[in-house]
């Protein structure tokens, strides 16, 4: 039994949380907390809290699961690099999962996304999309942004040949960037689709999330796993044994 916290639990999926943590077996939900509530007030009662609030408040939960020696799993995005890089350097205190999304089909889609981009090679041109509803507050999403790292790092490039959008006369694609691109609308859980376009032909990567759940039943399942392990940075390749 994983004896586990919710951090952010008034959010969209922290409420999601809640409800699949009571109906999942193995897990036990001892409390909910998000802004404004004292999480060392609780945190002694857990073996691992899921964090799902906001990127400036990512750093803080950290820092007090190593004091207490309890993992982590953080699905929160839109961390800075300076936030980012404070919280991967507790890596050695404690087990730490770390995804941009927690779903097994995304997960799949992280390891055909890079299958593919390797098998196809560099004639074909790489275009991500993403929509999501009309609430979500970074752009592009965090799991877009995992999908374009996949693309650099295949391709050997660096962050500058992604390119945000276009607009205007902005002369023909080169062979080198990778177009990045989000849509905000209505109550889109999470769509993305990677484009490999190549002379007469294209192949598109297509996954849709039609709940929460699936993410929240994922990093559910993190957080058991997570219990297990030594210190460490891990991701949900990790969790589900993909390579």
């Amino acid at each position: 039994m994983a004896n586990v916290i919710i951090h952010g639990s008034e959010g969209r999926m922290g409420q999601m949380l809640l409800v699949c943590g009571e109906a999942m077996d193995g897990i036990e939900i001892v409390a909910g907390v998000d802004e404004g509530d004292d999480l060392s007030a609780f945190i002694t009662d857990c073996d691992a809290v899921i964090d799902f609030s906001l990127h400036s408040a990512t750093a803080d939960c950290a820092a007090l699961c190593v004091e207490h020696g309890k993992a982590l799993v953080i699905g929160t995005t839109g961390h800075t690099d300076e936030e980012k890089s404070s919280i991967v350097n507790l890596k050695s205190k404690i087990p730490i999962v770390w995804a941009s999304n927690y779903s097994t089909g995304v997960n799949t889609l992280f390891w055909l996304t890079r299958k593919a981009a390797e098998i196809l090679g560099p004639d074909f041109d790489l275009e991500v999309v993403e929509m999501h509803h009309r609430h979500k507050v970074d752009a592009p999403s965090g799991t877009a942004t995992t999908l374009g790292e996949i693309l650099l790092e295949v391709r050997d490039q660096q962050k500058d040949a992604l390119r945000h959008g276009r607009e205007g006369i902005v002369g023909a694609r080169t062979d080198e960037e990778i177009g990045m691109h989000s849509l905000r609308g209505g109550d889109v859980v999470g769509d993305h689709t990677v484009i490999y376009a190549g002379a007469g032909e294209r192949l598109e990567l297509t996954h849709r999330a039609a709940s929460r759940e699936t993410f929240a039943n994922g990093a559910l399942r993190a957080a058991q796993w997570a219990t297990q392990q030594t210190p460490g940075l891990y991701d949900m390749q990790d969790v589900l044994g993909l390579e």
